[in-house]
């Protein structure tokens, strides 16, 4: 919210105060300044002058030379280039040595081979945005009034001499984006009543509103409140230097007359109003009701919008002729050809509204104070101050009455509070009379009765519904810099990590010592990464309003993020990768989308480039799935998990190599997965040879982990004995070690694979694996025969389950 400073010395007294010392004091209170602008800052020797002559330059096609009467003896030659100057005509002179926008300054010299003393400046040259210049002056030079002294600088007149304060509004205090409701706010600050000096309206009593247009809302939940008013015999013009000027602070763009009033007093008590062109709505009926799917609506930028069911719209009975609350209709717009206006004051639903301004992108000033609420007790002022100013600035006159198609009701709002429960809150030690002075000061009616206040809350604060907020209110008058510092009082519990968040950082500790680095990626992605490496069925979760549509969706996996990164670093020649990440991925059950998704825990690992970098000794050493397994063993066994965890083959995950993947199951329920990524997956993200894992670690912190038991190293001797074997090539590592583990008895401490070949001398589809198991007894050295019985059990029990051929 922009306010002006000059403007709201109109409602209070101000004469004392400067625009920094209410702004601070602003701050202090509860609304928070951006900052103070001064828009004359920088600019320098800028005056109004007078065109007197207007020939065209010799030289070009588009120059003017412009004889300037600037308050001095004698004429200045000005070369021009605006399209639109000429003589007799108002003008803004920069003069030689002046300084205009961006510090540039401005010097004597020649167009072309003709004198120019200074420059005639458009609104752009004294930094006036675009935006917010009137579209007949945009492309040219601005025009001053005729009662602007020639030789005067031009500041006064354009209100450039005003300090412009920057507010930063929150939702709950929507009051304050209307300079009626930074007036109170002001006054309450410096123990002064605004003063309003609202245009009283007059109406010509031999005509009725009701007469022009009878007003239906088919659903007063919609639009709780709707009346319209007539002012006929308008002449539609420029507005008053003043307004245009006041407007144009506030970075809005003057329009015209009638128009810059419905602006002006949205800026005035933060009411959306909305005039029609009467004659254009073609009928005598306004009908508030929902959009039919089909409809369309020119919107008054030129656009075309499919109007849907969830749309409040006005309609002249027929066809819709405004988005309520949004933006109005082309085809009842105010033109140089109105006579009749229509104006509209209403309050709509704020719901509806937001989600109509989301669907067509429409961001303006009124739904943005419909969205946070407007004061429920003037929108039929508003609009009878409108009317009264559109009367007096177009020369309209006000027909007697309205035409109402719903009304509220205000209940009165009132909230009790008692002075030591103030105390108690603010740690303070207010009497009677401080209280009493600060409700009077808001405006707050009261009642008291032994030290409770029962407060009756003006409609204008429709944010105060409790108790807290009345001493919140207290609190920011009396000055948040005044209440005591005090320490915290009463028992304090120390607090601690839960069990899971404990595991989680352990795991993330195991995974640095295995030369990771952890990675933050976004949980938003595209439907297609977010559908890749799924460890179980789910619908996509969609935002209805994403910033992109590479953000559009919830993940479902971590492993497509995590490639992300690997892509990002191989592009910037960092090939050797070791990356892991703990996040939520979002799973959806069903299609509803009133459910929230189900968010569970996960871990995921990438690898890519060398384990081992080459040096002076050692040669590369590539990463590959053993690189990755090896990470997961220690991780398992260093939580006391490995007993329950096994690995089965698999070629169900597209996005992984079939001959190079497998399930990892916990308890025989799969719990995640690990292998290298598919050739075709890694073309389509640019990296090299990459491998990944993806753990469900909820599941893993949900488990009932093994309590480590330490043991002590036991006196009597270990004793290792290999075993070769010659297997089909399609028996894996594990179901041997599961049968050699069974069968090799109590003493068995360790199974080793430490040789696997396949080639000369080796049958086609067989290899040969051998292992090395160590035995130890803690109570008593073991003999050869005790080994020898453990041997042949395992190798009878081999040869039975997998035919195998002990060499």
């Amino acid at each position: 919210m922009l306010v002006s400073y000059k403007w709201l010395s109109e409602y209070l007294d101000l004469s004392k105060i400067s625009a920094k010392e209410l702004s601070d004091q602003m701050s202090l209170t509860g609304i928070e300044v951006e900052g103070v602008e001064v828009p004359e800052e920088g600019l320098k020797k800028i005056v109004v002058g007078e065109v007197k002559e207007c020939v065209p330059h010799p030289n070009s096609d588009h120059l003017s030379i412009c004889q300037v009467d600037i308050g001095e003896a004698e004429l200045s030659q000005i070369v021009c280039g605006a399209p639109n100057v000429k003589a007799g005509i108002k003008v803004i002179v920069a003069l030689p040595g002046s300084r205009i926008t961006g510090n540039q300054k401005i010097k004597k010299g020649k167009m072309r081979g003709e004198v120019s003393n200074g420059m005639i400046c458009s609104l752009q040259e004294l930094g006036y945005s675009d935006s917010v210049i009137p579209k007949a002056y945009s492309e040219g030079i601005y025009y001053m009034p005729e009662e602007a002294v020639n030789g005067t600088d031009v500041f006064s007149y354009l209100d450039m001499d005003d300090h412009i304060i920057e507010l930063s509004i929150t939702p709950n205090r929507a009051d304050a984006l209307s300079m009626r409701g930074v007036a109170y706010e002001v006054g309450a600050i410096y123990r002064q009543t605004p003063n309003f000096n609202d245009e009283v309206l007059k109406e010509d009593s031999s005509e009725y509103a009701t007469e022009y247009v009878s007003v239906k809302v088919e659903d007063e939940k919609d639009a709780p409140a709707y009346q319209i008013r007539i002012i006929k015999d308008v002449k539609i013009s420029e507005s008053p230097l003043w307004l245009q000027t006041r407007l144009m602070n506030e970075g809005i763009r003057p329009i015209n007359n009638v128009v810059d009033i419905t602006n002006y007093i949205l800026l005035l008590f933060g009411q959306p109003l909305h005039a029609f062109d009467y004659d254009k709505l073609a009928s005598k009926e306004i009908l508030v009701r929902r959009g039919n799917n089909g409809e369309e609506l020119v919107t008054l930028d030129g656009e075309t919008r499919k109007i849907t069911n969830q749309n409040i719209v006005i309609t002249n009975g027929k066809v819709p002729v405004a988005l309520a609350g949004v933006m109005g209709g082309a085809n009842s717009e105010i033109t140089e050809e109105t006579t009749t206006v229509a104006l509209e004051a209403a309050l709509f639903d704020s719901l509806s509204i937001r989600r109509t301004s989301k669907e067509f992108n429409l961001r303006s000033e009124s739904s943005s104070r419909f969205e946070k609420g407007i004061n429920r007790g003037t929108v039929g002022q508003a609009g009878d101050v409108a009317a009264a100013m559109i009367a007096s600035l177009a020369g309209g006159t006000v027909v007697s009455g309205k035409s109402i198609g719903s009304d509220l009701t205000l209940n009165e709002v009132n909230v009790s509070v008692t002075i030591p429960r103030i105390n108690e809150y603010l740690g303070t030690e207010l009497n009677e009379a401080t209280v009493s002075e600060i409700f009077e000061t808001l405006g707050f009616e009261y009642t008291l009765e032994k030290e409770k206040y029962t407060v009756t809350v003006p409609s204008r604060r429709w944010d105060i519904t409790i108790e807290a907020d009345l001493i919140e209110e207290v609190a920011r008058i009396y000055g948040y810099d005044n209440l005591p510092s005090t320490l915290p009082k009463g028992e304090t519990v120390a607090g601690s990590l839960t069990r899971g968040q404990l595991l989680v950082r352990k795991i993330k500790s195991l995974l640095e010592g295995c030369g990771a680095s952890e990675a933050i990626s976004y949980a938003l992605t595209t439907e297609e990464k977010s559908r890749q490496f799924m460890m179980r069925e789910s619908n996509t979760t969609s935002l209805q309003w994403p910033m992109s549509e590479e953000r559009s969706v919830l993940r479902m996996n971590l492993i497509s993020g995590l490639l992300d990164d690997v892509a990002y670093n191989v592009a910037r020649k960092n090939t050797d990768i070791a990356l892991y990440e703990t996040g939520r991925v979002f799973y959806q059950e069903n299609d509803s989308k009133k459910e929230l998704p189900y968010e569970e825990n996960h871990l995921g690992i990438v690898l890519s480039g060398n384990r081992v970098v080459k040096d002076w000794q050692t040669n590369a050493v590539a990463v590959d799935f053993y690189t990755i397994k090896g990470m997961l063993e220690v991780l398992f066994d260093s939580i006391g998990i490995s007993a329950k965890i096994s690995y089965d083959g698999t070629n169900e995950i597209a996005e992984l190599h079939p001959g190079r993947t497998a399930l990892i199951k916990m308890n025989d329920s799969i719990v995640g997965f690990i292998g290298q990524v598919h050739p075709n997956t890694a073309k389509e993200y640019d990296i090299p040879e990459t491998y990944a894992a993806e753990l469900n670690l909820q599941a893993i912190i949900d488990e009932e982990n093994e309590a480590v038991v330490y043991q002590q190293v036991s006196k009597f001797p270990e004793v290792s004995r290999d075993i070769a074997l010659l297997v089909d090539e399609s028996v894996s590592n594990q179901s041997l070690v599961e049968i050699i583990t069974k069968n090799a008895g109590k003493f068995l401490q360790s199974v080793h694979l430490f040789d696997v070949y396949q080639g000369q001398n080796i049958a086609d589809g067989k290899k040969s694996m051998a292992y090395s198991l160590t035995f130890v007894n803690a109570e008593a050295t073991l003999v050869d025969e005790e080994i020898n019985q453990s041997m042949e059990k395992v190798a009878k029990a081999l040869e039975e389950q997998f035919a195998v051929t002990i060499r």
